[in-house]
């Protein structure tokens, strides 16, 4: 996993220790809202981000997020009803949205609500700046209605908000270039709309000729949010190139630090994602017309659900590299010819992989999925255990070194001795996590290189019996279709042959089910006698 920067850190620090922060939204629940059936959301960090495909629902949540809060005298809120209005062909009624909201060290319930006719609540909601960051933010100038006017080269400079040193080198940082000044400019062809001016090299460069990156991080700037106050952002990554995504998230995580500020944004950038920790991840999965939001997903896990080019017929899930690595070279060693047929997705936290048994045992998954959690991990429903009862990196390790590391040092090109050396140290220390990194750099090795050598040479030792539970469970799902395989947590014993009947019994008509299953059955039986 990539290593978090020091601005998020920095940000995570702050908030583990609880200080600050005397405004949060800690919860929200959705009803009766764009196919929204009552799922709640809980944010456990300052700064979260919401991904999922175009029309999951990411942008109602961050409606339904500022409707719940009232403005603070001086400041203009927004309302449910600037969202969700009734249309001719959209009639609201029975909605709600619930939330939990924590003000210094108590919490309390908020609730705005539309019955029938009218959204009611909005006098009792609690009290927040709100700054909401929509895609207009997005237009490029030219679009603007009204915009076109400023064009005029006749028109004359009526005056302009320069930003100062702080909001100048967040510009110049998060987009890489040296800027001298930055403006947003009043001509006298209107009273308040605005030009962004930015001055480079000697030289003035209107919105009109900027980027659009240049112009929409540069209006972004221009919202100047009080302490405490909740920020949500519609796409934060639109127009950014990756570099300039990554340095903006940790921009705002250093604003958010100081000022205190929560952040929920919607996003589908790998790039936003890998900034974050898990549980400021959050995916609105689909299944139907159902959905379910699950926070600490990967970012392979959000960008492989997102992407439409899916060609294997079988998705499985694990929960991080180091269980990849080890699945595969199972499936590689003991079932070749079903590895080809199946593309292998980290999922992230350990919760994920719960969430997900859950929807393989309610049958909610589209595709043929089979979720595998790590050894160490409880029995849990919809879900296949790795084999060992540990986590992986101590499963091999340990295996290894009881067959005196096998062919490793083949595998690696590396004298016995060393390699003995290095994984035997590296087993010292007091967290798994680190032995395989530290094992590596005794050799002189890539982790990326070592683990999968180490994974080939375990897998070759196990049993029949002991990877009968994964293979059956994936050729099940391949073959029968379906979302759930079975727990088979050893090979079944043979059935005893019966007599051939001398008369011949009627034929009775072919049952496909239980013909999948004998099959099923006969290729277990082939791999305990294997």
């Amino acid at each position: 996993m990539k290593p978090l920067s020091k601005e998020i850190r920095l940000l995570d620090n702050k908030w583990r220790a609880n200080q600050g922060w005397p405004k949060r939204l800690e919860s929200i629940e959705i009803k009766g809202l764009r196919g929204w059936t009552g799922q709640k959301l809980e944010f456990r960090f300052p700064i979260i981000a919401i991904c999922g495909e175009n029309g999951s629902g990411k942008s109602t949540i961050l409606q339904a997020a500022a409707s719940i809060y009232g403005p603070p005298r001086g400041r203009k809120g927004k309302f449910a009803s600037d969202f969700f209005r009734s249309t001719k062909w959209d009639h609201i009624e029975d909605a709600s949205i619930r939330a939990v909201v924590r003000e210094g060290s108590a919490s309390r319930p908020a609730r705005v609500s539309k019955l029938t006719e009218r959204w009611r609540g909005n006098p009792d909601r609690p009290l927040r700046a709100v700054e909401y960051l929509d895609l207009t933010r997005t237009q490029p100038i030219t679009s603007r209605v009204g915009f076109l006017q400023l064009a005029d080269p006749n028109l004359e400079e009526r005056g302009s908000d320069t930003f100062d040193e702080t909001n100048l080198r967040r510009l110049a940082d998060i987009m890489g270039r040296p800027y001298s000044t930055v403006r947003m400019s009043l001509t006298s062809a209107h009273p308040s709309r605005r030009v962004p001016i930015v001055e480079m090299h000697g030289s003035d460069i209107s919105g009109f000729h900027q980027g659009a990156g240049e112009l929409t991080v540069a209006e972004l700037l221009v919202v100047d949010p009080p302490d405490n106050s909740l920020v949500l952002i519609d796409e934060v990554e639109t127009s950014l190139h990756p570099r300039a995504q990554r340095r903006l998230i940790r921009d705002l995580a250093e604003i958010c630090r100081k000022r205190e500020l929560q952040v929920i944004m919607t996003t589908h950038s790998p790039y936003i994602l890998q900034e974050l920790p898990p549980e400021a991840r959050g995916y609105i999965l689909r299944s139907g017309n159902s959905r379910e939001v699950i926070f600490g997903v990967s970012p392979d896990f959000a960008m492989t659900k997102m992407d439409e080019d899916q060609h294997p017929e079988c998705d499985l899930y694990v929960e991080d590299a180091r269980a990849e690595d080890m699945l595969r070279e199972i499936l590689v060693v003991h079932a070749p010819e079903e590895i080809v047929r199946c593309q292998v997705i980290r999922y992230g936290a350990a919760s994920v992989g719960k969430a997900l048994g859950q929807m393989v045992e309610q049958r909610r998954f589209p595709r043929r999925s089979v979720v595998f959690v790590d050894g160490d991990q409880s029995d849990l429903p919809g879900c296949v255990l790795l084999p060992g009862g540990d986590a992986p990196e101590r499963v091999v390790f340990e295996a290894l070194q009881m067959q005196n590391w096998g062919l490793l040092h083949e595998r690696t090109g590396r004298p016995f001795s060393q390699v003995a050396d290095a994984c035997s140290k590296a087993m010292t220390g007091s967290d798994h996590h680190e032995w395989v990194a530290a094992a590596a750099n005794e050799m002189l090795l890539g982790g990326n290189t070592l683990w999968p050598a180490m994974c080939s040479e375990w897998a070759k030792q196990l049993s029949p019996e002991e990877v009968a539970p994964i293979i059956s469970a994936v050729v099940e799902t391949l073959e029968l279709g379906s979302h759930l395989p079975r727990r088979i947590m050893a090979a079944p014993e043979p059935a005893p042959a019966e007599p051939i009947p001398s008369v011949p019994e009627p034929v009775a008509t072919p049952n496909p089910v239980k013909q999948d299953q004998e099959r099923l059955e006969t290729f277990q039986r082939s791999l305990f006698d294997a």
